[in-house]
């Protein structure tokens, strides 16, 4: 039963139930929970430890970055990913299903499967709906942490999916590539602050905050009402397109939606709008604030 799903970008919670019930999370099934909170507001290993799909094991995103960098979860070597996942037990033959407790139904979720594919892994699903429906729906759930047993997994980064500072710059002049945005319109538009940051947008950026791919349960939408949502806002998913966000978590839902649409090849600006702001001279950095007050 778990083969059905391995090109699949998304698994449902009665298909995961279904391979829970029978055994199948193991070395060719491994669930991870990469949930991440603002500290002050809850605590993903705790609540993890208490509660948590039965088998997974969780993904820490604090742990698998680089922490070298001055901005928040930027990809680690492919050394250190390598190691790490391995570590929860994830070889290249590995099926992999990740998922976090976000109210909003994925959050998270889509920075790990996107790490994954970053790294040359295609065996990644994101469990739709996410772990509030998982419970909603009355699967199980269990306080019990597996160990799993470690494996090899070696990983090599696919750059294609990847743009870095320098690219961007270039393609605010060239024009390479579409940029899509998706945080709320207010801190794309600069009107609010980005989490401490003055906000703003890269030029020439689309912005579709993630939540517009989301319904009101928290699963993904159809694929008819992704693809409607990106005509809307002009984006032809048949040319080369870049997602942004605040710090490359948000913008991996962009890569997801386009990937369910069929288009494999969405790369994600990692350092986003934390490394823009910082980086970029003043004139590359689009705000709506700074304008009224010109």
């Amino acid at each position: 039963m778990a083969r059905q799903s391995l090109s699949r970008a998304l698994v449902t919670a009665s298909w995961l139930a279904e391979a829970v019930r029978a055994g199948q999370v193991g070395a060719g099934l491994r669930v991870l929970d990469a949930s991440w909170y603002p500290p002050k507001e809850r605590n993903a290993r705790q609540e993890f430890k208490e509660r948590h799909i039965p088998g997974a094991s969780f993904f820490d995103i604090e742990e698998c970055r680089d922490k070298s960098s001055p901005y928040d979860f930027m990809l680690p070597s492919e050394s250190h990913f390598a190691d790490y996942v391995g570590g929860l037990g994830v070889s290249n033959d590995t099926h992999v299903v990740v998922y976090d407790g976000d109210e909003v139904g994925t959050f998270y979720a889509p920075r790990a499967w996107w790490m994954f594919r970053a790294f040359g892994h295609k065996e990644v699903s994101v469990l739709n709906g996410g772990f509030k429906n998982w419970v909603k729906e009355g699967h199980p759930v269990t306080a019990e942490v597996t160990q799993p047993t470690p494996a090899v997994f070696k990983a090599r980064l696919n750059r294609a999916l990847v743009k870095t500072f320098e690219e961007m710059v270039q393609n605010v002049s060239s024009l390479n590539f579409q940029v899509v945005d998706s945080r709320p319109e207010g801190r794309f538009r600069g009107t609010e602050l980005d989490q401490g940051l003055e906000s703003g947008h890269i030029p020439g950026a689309v912005n579709i905050p993630f939540h517009s791919f989301l319904s009101e349960t928290g699963h993904e939408k159809s694929i008819e009402e992704i693809q409607e949502i990106f005509r809307e806002k002009k984006v032809d998913l048949s040319k080369p397109l870049t997602a942004t966000c605040r710090k490359g978590v948000t913008a991996c839902q962009i890569a997801l939606a386009a990937f369910l649409c069929g288009k494999r090849d969405v790369a994600v600006y990692d350092g986003s709008w934390s490394e823009w702001f910082h980086r970029a001279p003043p004139h590359y950095k689009v705000s709506e604030l700074k304008r009224s007050k010109a």
